[in-house]
């Protein structure tokens, strides 16, 4: 549990929740539920972040029901002494009211015969759309236990709505809070990322073998003795041409002086994520081909900052960097001026997209790749057509967000070139990437993440200390 968050905060947003829904909805917002791992042991458990976000209750086996007038209600697991010997404390229904500040708890095993009640003379019922696998059955059985009572005069909600709608909304905007606790974050997760760098030089200067599981204990070890609860998302740690994978995870590839490493990892800090990447070489010195490569990512990811910022659009930050590596490329001889034209050209056929081939950003919040709509609410209605020039298919486009103060997004352009013909033999198997944690402001982005360097000369005397 957060003990950091007022618990007011919660309490205000559960009542922006009943207002959105009406006076006569009710919401329904489970937790997530414990996975067995092996024959005897359970994954760790990470709660349902909507849970969280309206509660900051951690136990797994919960639910929430918030109804229209204001009320909430929370079914948890009772107090049981013999189990929490074994599994650890419970808060139980009877702390929960003061403890979370809802209005009224019952134990879980009484969920099936209250929830029908609660649902009763309520016109709309609203839940999370395909986040829990059974759900919607399961509410469907419930509204058939109200049916049996209509001839008692009990009315059945009659419209099912995606409460995702309402809460991905509330998300998007970061308060002060959540913004504070993601500094912490990405505070950690930063020095983690000096660590590993270090790290990675000292070995190779002492002679040691050091392969990539090294690098992902000293990330893990960072985040646990700053109080991270767990890494934010399956760390990447790629030596050399794996950095050319990008969803590669750390194996025991051996770093090579001469080589780089590509990280991407972050910590989860009090239900908040953080997400870094950064690529470095392994002895600490870039090659000239390296450095080449390196200079132009990082000259995309300026552009892509000086483009964010509170009025601009979600995916001007992209242009941006695109704009950037398309001139790039063909200035450094990945593409070849002769076959794809200028950069206008290289841009309208897609050409770069055998070196950039992900978007540059994405919403960051309790999750790694947070919630939200990427298009404008207000013009959801002004699609226009284009045909893909790689695919061939047609794409429907939508304007994107607008961004406003307190979003979070990450802003991460990368060039990954694998060896085919015509790309130049210097470039083979390097694979970079640069990421930053951003909250948009009036005048532009905070940038959260730079505790870790990021220019090319800091980062070659940071690991040559």
């Amino acid at each position: 549990m957060n003990i950091e968050l007022p618990f007011s905060l919660y309490a205000e947003r559960r009542s922006r929740v009943a207002a959105a829904i009406g006076p006569n909805g009710v919401a329904l917002i489970p937790t997530a539920l414990e996975r067995p791992r092996n024959r005897d042991s359970d994954f760790l458990f990470r709660h349902d972040s909507y849970f969280y976000y309206l509660t900051g209750f951690t136990e797994p086996n919960a639910w929430l029901v918030i109804t229209g007038d204001g009320a909430s209600t929370l079914f948890c697991a009772p107090k049981d002494l013999e189990r929490e010997i074994w599994d650890g404390y419970r808060l139980g229904p009877g702390a929960a009211i003061e403890a979370l500040g809802v209005q009224s708890a019952y134990a879980i095993g009484e969920l099936d015969t209250r929830l029908p009640r609660l649902l009763e003379n309520r016109d709309a019922v609203w839940y999370p759309f395909a986040i829990h696998a059974g759900l919607e059955a399961r509410v469907g059985e419930w509204l058939n236990q109200v049916r049996a009572r209509v001839r008692y005069g009990a009315l059945c909600p009659e419209q099912q709505r995606d409460l995702c709608t309402v809460l991905d909304e509330m998300r998007l905007i970061k308060d002060a809070h959540e913004q504070d606790i993601m500094r912490r974050a990405a505070r950690i997760s930063a020095h983690a990322h000096v660590r590993a760098m270090k790290l990675s030089a000292r070995m190779l200067r002492e002679g040691k073998d050091v392969r990539e599981y090294h690098l992902d204990a000293e990330l893990l070890h960072e985040f646990r003795m700053h109080g991270s609860q767990y890494p934010a998302y399956t760390s990447i740690v790629a030596a050399g041409a794996n950095a050319c994978v990008l969803h590669y995870r750390a194996a025991d590839t051996p770093l090579c002086a001469g080589e780089l490493v590509l990280i991407d990892a972050g910590c989860e800090l009090d239900g908040y994520a953080s997400d870094i990447t950064r690529t470095f070489p392994a002895d600490g010195r870039f090659t000239g081909p390296q450095r080449t490569l390196y200079d132009l990512v990082l000259a995309s990811q300026e552009a892509a900052v000086a483009a964010t910022r509170a009025g601009a659009r979600f995916n001007d930050p992209h242009d941006a960097t695109v704009k950037v590596l398309a001139q790039g490329m063909l200035d450094v001889g990945l593409l070849d001026r002769n076959k794809v034209g200028g950069v206008d050209d290289v841009i309208e056929q897609r050409a770069y997209f055998q070196f950039y081939m992900h978007r540059t950003g994405h919403w960051l919040g309790m999750d790694v790749h947070d919630c939200g709509s990427y298009v404008e609410p207000s013009q959801v209605g002004e699609v226009s057509e284009r045909k893909d020039p790689l695919s061939g298919e047609v794409i429907r486009n939508r304007p994107s967000r607008v961004l406003k103060p307190g979003m979070v997004l990450t802003i991460e352009p990368g060039i990954y070139v694998r060896p085919a013909e015509g790309v130049p033999e210097a470039f083979h198997n390097i694979g970079i990437r640069i990421e930053d944690d951003a909250i948009v402001t009036a005048g532009g982005c905070e940038l959260i993440t730079r505790d870790v360097p990021v220019k090319a000369a800091e980062i070659e005397a940071l690991m040559q200390a």
